[in-house]
């Protein structure tokens, strides 16, 4: 059977939610009645929207948690719960960067965590879902990712294309400098000769 770019995605949320039904967390957060509240119940939810625990998305992000604070994901069930609530899938790109000291994250140099560099959203919404314009509904459309917004990962490529234009602005500079050391010299030498005639 061939695999495809998309099966990693399909391991990735196997392969968490395996763990959730290990640990014997539920793979939905509820959300209650307020009314129905229970204190005692860890993985309760207080909020009104429900979060899917089998989500990519989800899984993207507590494996992201728990990669970077070096804990089970068991640990960070309720602050993936948080960040999609709050943000949604977006919210990977908010993490993404405050996991990397709060800089902008450069995806051309970066894999996304999300979508692993393809530049497409990977759960390949049709266009009904991401709310696309009328002219732009047809077949083979592409949605980029929303978390890189298709950045083109290729860090060898750009890292020679940077390389190029760092070589270029060198041999600039110094050809500037060469000039102006030039025009110090000639400066120089004429007011030598001024004041030595005097």
């Amino acid at each position: 059977m061939p695999t495809t770019v998309f099966d990693q995605f399909t391991r990735r949320t196997a392969g968490v939610t395996a763990q959730l039904a290990t640990l014997g967390i539920p793979l939905t957060a509820p959300a209650p009645p307020p009314a129905d509240l229970n204190p005692a119940d860890p993985w309760a939810s207080s909020y009104a929207v429900p979060v899917d625990r089998s989500s990519l998305a989800w899984c993207t992000a507590v494996q992201m948690l728990a990669d970077h604070h070096d804990t089970g994901i068991d640990r960070q069930v309720l602050a993936a719960d948080a960040l999609l609530r709050e943000l949604g899938v977006r919210g990977l790109a908010q993490l993404h960067s405050d996991l990397h000291a709060g800089t902008p994250v450069e995806y051309r140099f970066t894999r996304c965590p999300y979508c692993s560099g393809i530049g497409e959203d990977p759960t390949q919404p049709d266009c009904g879902e991401v709310g696309c314009s009328s002219w732009l509904e047809f077949a083979g459309h592409d949605h980029v990712c929303p978390v890189c917004h298709g950045e083109d990962y290729q860090p060898q490529w750009f890292a020679e294309e940077h390389m190029t234009e760092l070589e270029e602005l060198l041999a600039d500079a110094i050809e500037e400098r060469e000039e102006r050391a030039s025009l110090r010299y000639r400066i120089r030498t004429r007011l030598y000769r001024r004041t030595v005639r005097s």
